[in-house]
């Protein structure tokens, strides 16, 4: 029912869409904040289930009674979950625990976060924003880890700037340059398939992201779908009511007005697809990249040069 609830709330919402995938996570997240949620835990327990489905059953009326939609039928809802309780209940584990006791016996953990930082519910463009939080904070509290459980933070940037759905885009090209970046890169949502807005870096957002996730080094991907660009604009900061900032304004609703300033730097023009050696990249990507870098305050620990696994360089 929350797919049911998700669609009905975003056709609601009219041209001020937020571009929901419809997956049903947001109120799924509205449960868990408002303290009705159903946990694993619950579908071992099939009384409990029950009686949080009948809660879930009156709070959410105006969206289930009536409705022909086999979403909105608790009952089959039950008996699905209760289908499900033999195969989830050996993966269910303490990942807190488990996480612990790894890092206690002196493993490497490698934490991996979803979607970009604008899109944190908290830090990011709220409220065209995701549900959770996607920052490095999202780690600590979704796996239940300390702070100091965490040596290293790399943050993964595109060498252009994309979004999927609605939400400000301060560099977003809706050119024939967009159309061949997004051509190019294959900038489709993994998710919906929709085809990703695409832009010029925006080096205000990345310093925002920087400071929020604590990053230490960047890995920077699709180096080569700027391959054929003559020319590379990097926006170095914004222009709001005529006075130039360098941050992402505290309202994020100004970021609706803000234009973005940029710095020309010149195209490398070559193909770079493959490559796994810094140095032989072409000065100029070199230069780019270089400039980006300086400019965040963080070093460069991988270069990505192709779809490939091994089409990477190591820094």
């Amino acid at each position: 029912y929350h797919k049911l609830i998700d669609v009905v709330e975003e056709e609601s919402r009219g041209t001020s869409s937020i571009g929901t995938t419809m997956r049903g996570i947001g109120p799924a997240y509205v449960d868990k904040v408002a303290r009705h949620g159903i946990r694993m835990a619950d579908l071992c327990h099939p009384e409990r289930l029950r009686k949080r489905l009948e809660f879930n059953r009156q709070v959410k009326s105006r969206y289930l009674e009536g409705s022909s939609d086999p979403r909105a039928d608790l009952e089959r809802t039950y008996h699905e979950l209760m289908g499900l309780v033999d195969l989830l209940r050996p993966m269910v584990i303490d990942v807190s625990l488990y996480l612990h006791n790894a890092y206690r016996e002196g493993k490497t953990i490698l934490y991996e976060g979803a979607q970009g930082s604008m899109l944190d519910v908290d830090l990011g463009t709220y409220p065209f924003a995701t549900s959770s939080n996607t920052t490095t904070g999202g780690v600590l509290t979704g796996l239940g880890v300390g702070p100091k459980m965490i040596d290293e933070v790399v943050g993964v940037v595109k060498a252009y700037t994309t979004r999927v759905g609605a939400g400000p885009f301060p560099t977003e090209l809706v050119d024939s340059i967009g159309e061949q970046i997004r051509a190019t890169g294959d900038e489709y949502g993994a998710t919906t398939g929709r085809p990703r807005r695409t832009g010029w870096l925006d080096l205000v957002a990345l310093r925002h992201a920087i400071r929020i996730n604590g990053v230490d080094s960047i890995a920077v991907t699709k180096l080569d779908v700027l391959d054929n660009q003559p020319e590379i604009k990097v926006c170095t900061h914004y222009e709001l009511h005529g006075v130039a900032i360098a941050e992402v304004p505290l309202d994020l609703a100004e970021l609706a007005f803000v234009k973005p300033v940029y710095r020309t730097l010149p195209g490398w023009q070559s193909d770079t697809t493959g490559l796994t050696k810094f140095s032989a990249l072409p000065e100029k990507a070199q230069a780019y990249l270089n400039y980006v870098a300086k400019d965040l305050g963080v070093s460069i620990c991988l270069v990505s040069t192709g779809a490939k696994r091994e089409e990477t360089i190591l820094v």
